[in-house]
């Protein structure tokens, strides 16, 4: 059942509290107003209140006024004073039957410095709505919580983020008043609804008639505008890069992985990264205030929901998790989102959790809740169990660094991209990651000096930090697959190559 029709089903049995859960007020307001004006029916008396004009009334609605200033004179209150929400729910036990009255941003005023006043005054008109028909429509933000002193009195809807076919309606309407509509195609719409899905209803109108320019729609400004709506939503981030899987030498197996995801029966509409995850969830279930924990709890249960693909990327920082997971959204056109739970935690409960569920509210609409999620840590043993049961269930892989063979492909990379020519000699690159190798072949290229001898600027992490390496390799040895070649990883202990030493952290003459 869609959003109206779980409010006409609300409004048939005399509802009188309700919370509605939107990303834009305005448009859910007119869409609730269109159910008896597409009837052709007369609206019933309709009010509003804001904590910047009071109780009001549309100026050219007259029944509504009458309703309004009788309500006032029964009352003995005056305009002024109903820019108080207090004041405004008071009044509101003197209106006629079947009133309908909007509520605009009523989560701030639920956690504002009156919160216990408004409670108890909205409470107070549960039972007398309900014998006058009457309707409270509590405004909020996607995400919102009813405090638990009304949580059993106020039924919550969401409206949900328009679906592809209302989009296509707004593109349609503002090429209609853009007088552009004999240039608007199936193809044109299809492509537009791809990249406004995700949006609400009026940043999506915005969006198409500031993209729409001599009867053409500039589709890569409609992506730009769609990006930024993301960006703006906390804790979320497209990221954007020049990654190519070309230009990534090594971890074969993890690619291949991949591009047989992206291109099997049931692909991704977007990627999340989440980046070192095991910080995001490090206080799960020892926080004393309890917002790690309630946050985690959430996305476990989100990502259930929604049927979530989960892999988890564990190993050596700067073996290149990251770069590979950006470089498929890259070839296959997806969106590739940083998920940061950290970005949304505000140090209270509520806050925390309606930052989140917006930002799910976001990625169900754009994704169509098919999402490939991807988390790469340093440490997955630090990871709580439930996390890495939900989030690895298409496979954890572990990250060395790069063998000799690898590497060679990761210098031929870099030395195509800064060019640096075949006749400059590789260093001794054993241990070496492939930022390592990157950050090498740059400092030749803007330090105007060899390989070589950029290579003594060059301190590998599996020297820097060779004690925690070797322990993530023993703990990681024979569990997890292998992300450069198929099966599960094996640590060969020394048998592995000893990583090496510049010549400035040996304190030998350099040459």
């Amino acid at each position: 059942m869609g959003f109206i029709d779980q409010f006409k089903a609300a409004h048939r049995v005399s509802t009188p509290l309700l919370s509605i859960r939107t990303f834009d007020a305005k448009s859910t307001i007119d869409r609730i107003k269109g159910i008896w004006t597409n009837a052709n029916k007369e609206l019933p008396p309709v009010m509003y209140w804001d904590c910047i004009k009071g109780f009001t009334v549309s100026a050219k609605d007259e029944k509504s006024k009458a309703v309004l200033t009788d309500a006032m004179q029964k009352s003995s209150s005056m305009p002024e004073l109903t820019a108080s929400l207090k004041e405004t729910l008071r009044v509101c036990n003197f209106l006629a039957e079947d009133c309908i009255i909007f509520v605009s941003n009523a989560h701030m005023q639920l956690d504002g410095p009156d919160r216990v006043e408004i409670i108890q005054a909205i409470w107070n008109l549960r039972d007398y709505f309900k014998a006058k028909g009457c309707m409270l429509l509590l405004m909020t933000s996607n995400g919102a919580i009813m405090p638990v002193e009304l949580a059993s009195d106020v039924l919550t809807l969401d409206e949900p983020l328009p679906t592809k076919a209302e989009l296509a309606v707004i593109v349609s309407d503002t090429f209609k008043n853009g007088k552009a509509e004999k240039n608007l195609t199936d193809v044109i719409t299809a492509d537009a609804t791809k990249a406004l899905i995700g949006l609400p209803a009026f940043p999506a109108e915005q969006a198409t008639a500031m993209c729409l320019e001599n009867g053409k729609l500039d589709m890569s400004g409609l992506w730009e505008r769609k990006r930024q709506a993301i960006n703006a939503t906390r804790g979320l981030q497209v990221l954007q890069t020049d990654a190519n899987l070309d230009n990534i030498g090594g971890l074969e197996q993890f690619k291949t992985f991949l591009e047989q995801v992206m291109t099997g029966n049931n692909p991704p509409n977007v990627i999340l990264l989440w980046d070192e995850i095991e910080k995001s969830f490090a206080g799960m279930g020892t926080d004393t205030s309890g917002t790690t924990t309630k946050m985690g709890g959430n996305v476990l249960s989100w990502s259930n929901d929604t049927g979530m693909m989960g892999i988890i990327g564990v190993g050596v920082p700067g073996a290149g998790k990251s770069e590979v997971v950006k470089a498929v959204a890259n070839k296959y056109g997806k969106l590739c989102i940083a998920f940061n739970l950290a970005d949304m935690e505000s140090g209270l409960v509520g806050s925390s959790n309606e930052y989140l569920r917006n930002a799910q509210a976001v990625i169900d609409s754009i994704s169509d809740k098919k999402v490939l999620s991807i988390a790469t840590c340093n440490s997955i043993e630090s990871l709580p169990p439930e996390i890495k049961r939900r989030f690895a269930n298409k496979g954890i892989f572990f990250f060395d660094a790069p063998t000799e063979v690898e590497r060679a492909s990761i210098w031929d990379v870099y030395r195509n991209k800064y060019s640096i020519p075949a006749s400059d000699p590789t260093p001794n690159d054993k241990g070496w990651t492939g930022a390592e190798i990157r950050n090498c072949a740059l400092n030749a290229y803007e330090l105007k000096i060899t390989l070589r001898q950029a290579a003594n600027y060059i301190v590998p992490v599996t020297v820097s930090d060779a004690g925690k390496i070797a322990t993530l390799r023993n703990a990681c040895s024979g569990k997890y697959l292998s992300a450069s070649h198929p099966g599960v990883y094996q640590y060969m202990g020394e048998e592995t190559e000893t990583p090496s030493i510049p010549e400035t952290v040996t304190g030998r003459k350099m040459r």
